[in-house]
């Protein structure tokens, strides 16, 4: 087992993990359905043979969709980070993920099964660290006032 093995981020649904596996496998590259584990016997949630566990890679990354039940739900204490190199990558992630547009500010977007997304430019990232505070500033305000980040704006900002 290496390193990387020893870790998975486990999300929680209400039944419809595997309906969300397969939504986030097609959206991204470097993806697939590793196993879906049907339970052995009836559990809180749900009945022998559902599908209880759904073992999932995206972008190289690990993760499980665990069919918990109703009990717990996503808040946005816990978001999946999404580095985009172009404004294409930007809009096409955002349209695909924007399930609650009332729910978006700052390149946050909430998907159809509660989950929070932050789909980021890089070039952002690097704007926000510039050694010009005062460059920092403005794209930091630009920010402030987007829903979907529109790199072209956020780049004039910078600018000034």
């Amino acid at each position: 087992m290496t390193i990387e093995d020893k870790l998975a981020t486990c999300l929680w649904f209400d039944g419809n993990g595997e309906e969300a596996a397969r939504f986030y496998v097609d959206l991204f590259p470097d993806s697939s359905i590793d196993r879906i584990m049907h339970a052995p016997a009836d559990y809180p949630s749900g009945s022998t043979g559902n599908v209880l566990l759904v073992e999932f890679t995206l972008c190289g990354r690990r993760f499980q969709a665990l069919n918990g039940g109703p009990n717990f739900t996503f808040t946005e204490a816990i978001s999946l980070s999404v580095d985009c190199d172009t404004q294409e990558e930007v809009d096409r992630y955002h349209a695909a993920l924007s399930a609650h547009p009332e729910s978006e500010a700052c390149s946050w977007v909430k998907d159809r099964f509660g989950l929070s997304w932050q789909i980021v430019p890089r070039i952002m990232t690097v704007l926000l660290n510039d050694p010009d505070r005062a460059k920092a500033k403005r794209v930091m305000e630009a920010m402030m006032t987007m829903k979907k980040i529109d790199i072209a704006a956020i780049e004039a900002a910078a600018r000034g």
